[in-house]
C-alpha cells in the first residue's frame, strides 16, 4: 500500500488552501515526498504567499527539488474568497473526485480532505450530505461510518447527518452492529488488540425499562449482544448522559453513538481543535479537519492548521498499513 497522503484542496473560497499550505510549511522534508495536494495550484501559491509558507508546489507527480506534487485542476476565474460559490461547490467535489481515482489505483495511501460547503456543493449539482457520503458513492460503497478521533475519547456514529426523527428509524440491530464491527476493525487495525467499545443507548437512561421508549431493549442491546458473541468487547447500552465521561475517564476506547449530534457534541467540546474525522467502511482511507469553510475567515491568513495537522498525522498512521475487513471481526 502507499504511503503518500493526498490533501484535497476543499472549496476554494474557503479556509482550505491557507491551512493546506501552513501544514506543509511545518512539514518535515521526507513527509513533503509523500504528499500530494488534490486543488489548483495557483491558488495553492497564492495561500502560500499570503500566509507567509516557504514552500514551492509542482505538477510533477514526483518532483525532485523538494516542491509539493500538485494534482491541478484549475478553478474557474471570478470565484470570491470567504463567498459562496456553486462553481467553488463543483471545484471541491472535482479535487475529490481525482484524490479517489488515485487512492483507488494505490497512488495515494489515505486522502485528507479540507473543508467543503454543503450548500455549495448541492446547488452545483452534487447532492450529498457532504464527504462521508460523497465518498461511499465514488467507491460504490454500500455504507460508511464516520469516525471521530482525538487523544482521548473517540466516537463512531449509527448515523450522520439526517434529521433526529429519521435518526431513530436508522439505529436498527443490523446498522448497529455493523457500526460496532467498524469501530473495532479500524482500532484493531491501529494497534488495540481488544478494544473496549461502549454502546450508547438512544433514549435517556436507556429507556427505563420502557418508561421512556423501547428502542434500547428492542434494536440496541441485540446488536450488543450479537457482537459479544462474535468475540469483540462490546458493552451497553450504556446511559448516553454518563457513557461519554467514561470514556473521557479511560474506561472505554470507543463510544458508539445513535445520532450526529450525540457524538459530536461531547467531541467538539473536549477536542475542537484536534478532534479528527475519520470515514470507516470504505475500500479507500479517509481523514479529515473537523471544521467548516469559515467564510469569515477565509483569505486572512488567520485560520488555525492545527486541525489538519491532526488529521495528516493520522492519515499518516493509516497510510501503507493492512486494512482490515469485515468478516475479520470474530477473531
Amino acid at each position: 500500500m502507499s504511503k503518500t497522503v493526498g490533501i484535497t484542496m476543499g472549496d476554494p473560497a474557503g479556509v482550505g488552501p491557507e491551512i493546506i499550505a501552513k501544514a506543509l510549511a511545518e512539514m518535515p522534508v521526507e513527509q513533503r515526498l509523500l504528499t500530494r495536494v488534490y486543488g489548483d495550484i495557483d491558488m495553492m501559491r497564492a495561500a502560500a504567499g499570503f500566509v507567509g509558507a516557504d514552500i514551492r508546489f509542482s505538477e510533477e507527480r514526483n518532483p525532485t527539488d523538494g516542491a509539493i506534487s500538485v494534482d491541478h485542476s484549475p478553478t474557474p476565474g471570478g470565484i470570491e474568497i470567504g463567498k459562496l460559490d456553486p462553481r467553488a461547490g463543483d471545484a471541491s467535489f472535482r479535487y475529490i473526485a481525482s484524490a479517489v481515482k488515485s487512492s483507488v489505483s494505490n497512488e495515494i495511501g489515505c486522502i485528507v480532505t479540507a473543508p467543503i460547503n454543503k450548500e455549495a456543493l448541492n446547488s452545483a449539482g452534487h447532492h450529498y450530505d457532504g464527504h462521508t457520503g460523497m465518498l461511499a458513492a465514488l467507491t460504490g460503497s454500500r455504507s460508511s461510518f464516520m469516525l471521530l478521533a482525538d487523544t482521548r475519547m473517540s466516537v463512531i456514529h449509527v448515523s450522520t447527518h439526517v434529521s433526529l426523527k429519521d435518526a431513530i428509524g436508522r439505529a436498527t440491530t443490523a446498522r448497529v452492529l455493523e457500526t460496532i464491527r467498524a469501530g473495532y476493525n479500524h482500532f484493531r487495525r491501529i494497534g488495540v488488540q481488544n478494544p473496549r467499545i461502549a454502546v450508547a443507548g438512544i433514549n435517556p437512561h436507556c429507556g427505563e425499562h420502557g418508561l421512556f421508549g423501547t428502542e434500547d431493549e428492542d434494536n440496541i442491546a441485540p446488536a450488543v449482544e450479537l457482537a459479544r458473541a462474535e468475540g469483540i468487547n462490546a458493552m451497553g447500552p450504556i446511559s448516553p448522559d454518563t457513557v461519554f465521561y467514561r470514556c473521557y475517564s479511560g474506561v472505554f476506547d470507543l463510544v458508539v453513538a445513535q445520532y450526529h449530534d450525540q457524538g459530536h457534541i461531547p467531541m467538539k467540546l473536549v477536542g475542537f481543535d484536534t478532534t479528527v474525522n475519520v470515514s470507516l467502511g470504505l475500500p479507500i482511507d479517509r481523514t479529515s479537519v473537523d471544521h467548516g469553510t469559515a467564510f469569515d475567515i477565509a483569505g486572512t491568513g488567520k485560520a488555525n492548521h492545527v486541525n489538519m495537522n491532526a488529521a495528516i498525522a493520522y492519515a499518516r498512521k493509516l497510510a501503507g498499513t493492512p486494512r482490515i475487513i469485515a468478516q475479520d471481526a470474530a477473531l
